[in-house]
């Protein structure tokens, strides 16, 4: 099965690249069927995706209670390059990768693909979610004049996200993390004759190269402590392993991971890279203008693709997060506040999109709070969300696209309601994509939303989850001594005295401590009401009371082609029943455990028994219903509480309205200096350099005036000159012979 997964996983990027390849040559020719190539490969894809999938769950072992076996298969294509005599020291061990035969070993970067449980369930999100919207754009792109170019982008951005979770190299994933980067630049930009996209597009493109600086600077930083950007072990020619840095030598040695300051640095620079393609705070502010593009792009890229691969290279570092709690820690921090935040701003938006965009930016920083408590309840409860959170999000988007495509391009929820009356079908499944994102139970985001509270209450409350601790060792037998004792880097490293100074200098690992998580647990749980109570907002908004149309739909305004219906369906039975499945069964915990970046001792050693935690499931149940009822004592059957709103919020009304000022802040503190910045170096350019470079051109043309002038053709005027210069001549010898 290994073999037949090592060939398969080539297929599913190699399939939409070529997808993309035959609809740029071919799209014109094939006019309205243009589609046909991309949806080809990225269906085919899918398809593979699937059997690659299938094929590594038969190849994890283990049950409840026992840690899985790590699954890896890597493909390695051919050596991209190779750098003769660079062997590094590996500094996290103090000596040589492979001793001293490595001291003259070649650095090379190779185009290897991984396969393991992580890999595998990202591949089927990718291209699956990426083929139903593929489908659904059938139908909302007909008759655009760029119909082609969209699918061909669509197929690119498949092909950049599919390697990028597969590469078995830092420097593989920098590579497609900049390029799923370029195609969101180019699909938010898509229709670039509006101002507003060409802003948009420019803006996401120049707020995520901040985040890709801090990978940039990361990616160097690994190949100076480790020595190797692998993430797999090879073996040289003499056989000596040459250890990966999430492979299964380092990830068995408990002195393998280096923290402190060096450590800790190369995760907060990987924290600022999710920040950005993530759409985390501070670095959030491009994700809501990037609803100017196409609708079906705006799915993509927050349902299945860019906005994900944050909580990708989160979890697949996760060993090198482990080593540093306080970064961990930072981690969590960051993103219960920007579930908060972006919450807090997505009550006040009348802009149906733009509610999902902040929606998408807040369950996003779920996510990173659950993966900061560094637990494989935390890691595991990230993706179980981010899954559910790419069916119903990606609904989300495609039922507000069909009701832009019938409102005539309106998007504004204060200009049409009763919508139900006319799209029943988009308001069905739109409901349920709703209830899926505000944790209704037992729809899917319930499920997983929940999982991410009791990884924050069991790092908030470790007392009270302690028996739980005891019963998996009990179950699964004794740890490993680097597993066992507090989840701190002195348990994943022998040698932490040098380590602990250096945290301390950091001073970092203070956070680490049960108060920090009870704050960041009820923070998480009031943001679950805001999400209930904005989400319902806008279904009652949108499909409850008399029915109201703008004058830009005419009289043509009606359900959406079955092109658009189709995939709403099929999503809206993913977001009603998926949670479901996956919780009760556990099918996706216990094969996300066999990950090998989640193998490592100390996360292990968080390993609790799977169950249903009534009482955080009341919690987050209840703080749903009051955020539903709010929503319906304002704007069920189109009542407006706006007054009402304002009065409630008072000053903190213009300060959401206003996004927390972000925009205006950056402008202030960042664009205008660079604005002032940027004209002072014009004029010194213009006025310094350019004058003086200028004076220099002008000389040879003034010398070339005067002796111009000196060669006038007049015989009279060359004799002047001779008895001048020999009157010149007699005068000199004159002085010179004077007594």
């Amino acid at each position: 099965m290994s073999l037949s997964i090592s060939h398969l996983v080539v297929l599913v990027p190699l399939l939409p690249l070529l997808g993309a390849i035959a609809t740029v040559l071919l799209g014109r020719r094939l006019g309205p069927r243009a589609h046909l190539p991309a949806l080809a490969g990225i269906g085919a894809a899918a398809a593979v995706a699937a059997l690659v999938l299938l094929g590594t769950a038969a190849d994890v072992r283990g049950g409840h209670g026992e840690p899985s076996r790590p699954v890896e298969v890597i493909t390695t294509l051919w050596n991209w390059a190779t750098v003769a005599d660079a062997g590094v020291a590996d500094t996290a061990s103090g000596t040589p990768l492979g001793g001293a035969a490595t001291a003259t070993a070649p650095f090379s970067i190779p185009v290897s693909l991984r396969v393991d449980p992580l890999t595998a369930t990202l591949l089927v999100i990718i291209t699956g979610v990426g083929l139903l919207v593929a489908i659904y754009s059938i139908g909302y792109m007909h008759g655009d004049p760029g119909y082609p170019r969209f699918f061909a982008l669509v197929a690119m951005f498949v092909f950049s996200m599919s390697m990028l979770v597969a590469a078995s190299n830092f420097l593989l994933v920098y590579v497609f993390w900049e390029a799923v980067g370029a195609c969101s630049y180019l699909l938010i930009g898509f229709w670039y004759s509006k101002p507003q996209a060409a802003r948009a597009a420019k803006k996401a493109f120049l707020v995520n190269r901040v985040g890709d600086f801090g990978l940039a600077i990361a990616t160097f930083l690994l190949w100076m402590t480790y020595g190797t950007l692998d993430f797999h072990d090879t073996y040289t020619a003499d056989g000596t392993i040459v250890p990966g840095i999430l492979g299964q030598t380092r990830l068995s040695d408990a002195a393998g991971y280096v923290g402190g300051a060096v450590g800790t640095a190369i995760c907060l620079l990987m924290l600022l890279a999710a920040c950005g393609k993530s759409a985390q705070v501070p670095l959030h502010v491009w994700l809501p203008d990037a609803m100017e593009g196409p609708t079906p792009a705006s799915a993509l890229i927050h349902a299945a693709t860019m906005v994900t691969a944050g909580v990708y290279l989160v979890t697949r570092s996760a060993p090198l997060f482990i080593g540093c709690p306080g970064a961990l820690t930072v981690v969590s921090i960051v993103g219960a506040t920007t579930a908060l935040v972006a919450a807090l701003i997505a009550t006040v938006q009348n802009d149906l999109k733009r509610v999902l965009a902040y929606s998408t930016i807040s369950q996003l920083g779920y996510m990173f709070a659950a993966l900061g408590t560094g637990t494989m309840l935390g890691f595991t409860a990230a993706i179980f969300h981010l899954v559910t959170h790419a069916f119903f999000k990606a609904l989300l988007f495609l039922g507000a696209g069909s009701v832009m495509h019938a409102m005539g391009g309106v998007i504004d929820m204060r200009r049409f309601g009763g919508l139900r009356q006319l799209m029943p079908v988009t308001a069905l499944t739109f409901v349920i994509g709703a209830a899926a994102l505000a944790g209704v139970v037992p729809f899917a985001g319930f499920f997983s939303k929940d999982e991410i509270l009791a990884a924050l209450h069991s790092k908030a409350h470790p007392a009270a989850h302690a028996s739980d601790h005891a019963e998996v060792r009990v179950a699964g037998g004794a740890l490993p001594d680097a597993a066992a004792g507090p989840f701190r880097a002195a348990s994943y490293r022998s040698d932490a005295a040098p380590r602990g100074a250096a945290g301390d200098a950091v001073g970092l690992d203070a956070l680490d401590r049960p108060a920090t998580f009870q704050w960041l647990y009820w923070m998480s749980l009031f943001t679950a009401g805001l999400t209930a109570f904005y989400t319902f907002r806008a279904v009652f908004m949108t499909f409850t009371g008399p029915l109201r149309v703008p004058e830009e739909a005419g009289h043509h305004a009606h359900e959406s082609p079955r092109e658009m219906t189709g995939p709403l369906m099929v999503l809206a039975v993913l977001s009603a029943g998926a949670g479901l499945v996956l919780f009760v069964t556990d099918a996706l915990g216990r094969f996300l455990a066999a990950t090998p970046s989640l193998s490592a001792p100390a996360i292990v050693a968080t390993a609790v028994p799977h169950a249903f935690h009534l009482d955080l499931a009341i919690q987050g149940t209840l703080a749903a219903a009051i955020g539903i009822a709010v929503a319906a004592i304002g704007h069920y059957g189109r009542r407006s509480d706006s007054a009402t709103t304002a009065r409630w919020l008072g000053p903190l009304g213009p300060i959401l309205a206003n996004t927390f000022y972000f925009d205006a802040l950056y402008r202030v503190a960042i664009v205008k200096p660079l604005e002032a910045l940027a004209l002072v170096a014009a004029l010194v350019d213009r006025y310094v350099v350019d004058a003086a470079v200028d004076a220099i051109g002008r000389v040879p043309g003034t010398w070339g005036a005067v002796a111009r002038r000196l060669q006038s053709g007049l015989l009279q005027r060359y004799a002047l000159a001779g008895v001048v210069g020999v009157l010149a001549i007699v005068l000199a010898l004159a002085w010179q012979l004077r007594p």
